[in-house]
């Protein structure tokens, strides 16, 4: 899920944190990778005519295998920028698919886009939005498929639930600010990458702009409830860490502080021993088409 991003991220640093996160989606993802099969089956039985899957900004692989397992006759090509994260992605294909079938391309993004080869089925999530010119990323992307071929953007959805509003410390109402602030934060983001280009994100509207005939938009939740397992809450954890850091100039002190007692790895308040501690969150996922020739 990486790609050309803001410079001060190490996105190596974060590779077990990306995984744990990818792994907490599966459900949703196992939805969403079915879906796509039937997409792009040529009848009920048939997954022979997917031959090759790329997944743009692959991070460290976990859907890459997954996309490897739910297309068993496809080689799948892991694309991303960060080395570590590559690694990453061989040594969880050499213990979940040993076959071979899922292989790494390092690649700079949007500039070799271009040189990735065709595929029946691309893949890319919140990784187009770290592209300065979306539209044009997308144009690129949609003549790598073949004919037939589906693209598949999964982008914005909705952003994670975690607590209540009133959590006892604070001003009530902290994820709405956390959520408004991540906006403000996204929009500088936006504005800083190389050829940044504004467009209406309205991701059906620019697949058929990128000449591809639109197949569906669905939605897939992830929720896992309360009381949460070690794994959710260290993730809630590392993403409040992240937030603090990120959002630092858009929150009032008031806000700050709260994430500080959030944060504290000891204190019965704090994310990691909160009893109400959810994780819940929706992945939107848009398809379009390649015409036949």
């Amino acid at each position: 899920m990486t790609q050309t991003r803001p410079t001060d991220v190490d996105w190596e640093a974060l590779g077990a944190a990306l995984e744990r996160e990818a792994e907490l989606h599966l459900p949703a993802l196992e939805s969403a990778t079915a879906w796509l099969r039937d997409l792009l089956r040529t009848d009920a039985t048939d997954d022979s005519a997917v031959g090759r899957v790329l997944d743009i900004g692959s991070g460290p692989g976990v859907i890459s295998c997954l996309l490897a397992d739910r297309f068993p006759g496809a080689e799948v090509v892991a694309v991303d920028q960060a080395p570590g994260l590559l690694e990453r992605t061989r040594a969880r294909a050499d213990r979940q698919n040993p076959a071979g079938r899922v292989v790494t391309h390092r690649a700079d993004l949007p500039e070799e886009l271009a040189d990735l080869g065709a595929a029946e089925l691309i893949w890319t999530s919140h990784a187009v939005h770290h592209l300065g010119d979306q539209q044009a990323a997308l144009d690129t992307l949609a003549t790598r498929l073949r004919p037939g071929g589906i693209l598949a953007v999964a982008e914005r959805g909705l952003p994670p639930r975690f607590l209540p509003r009133d959590i006892g410390i604070g001003r009530p109402g902290l994820q709405a600010r956390l959520d408004a602030a991540s906006e403000e934060s996204f929009a500088a983001m936006r504005a800083a990458l190389p050829g940044s280009t504004s467009t209406v994100e309205d991701w059906p509207a620019m697949l058929s702009h990128a000449g591809l005939v639109p197949t569906g938009t669905r939605t897939f939740l992830t929720d896992h409830p309360s009381p949460l397992a070690l794994p959710a809450r260290e993730h809630l954890h590392h993403l409040l860490t992240r937030l603090r850091h990120q959002l630092a100039p858009y929150l009032p002190e008031e806000d700050l502080t709260t994430l500080d007692h959030l944060l504290h790895g000891d204190a019965c308040t704090g994310i990691l021993w909160r009893p109400d501690a959810f994780f819940l969150t929706a992945t939107t996922i848009h398809t379009a088409r390649a015409c036949h020739r």
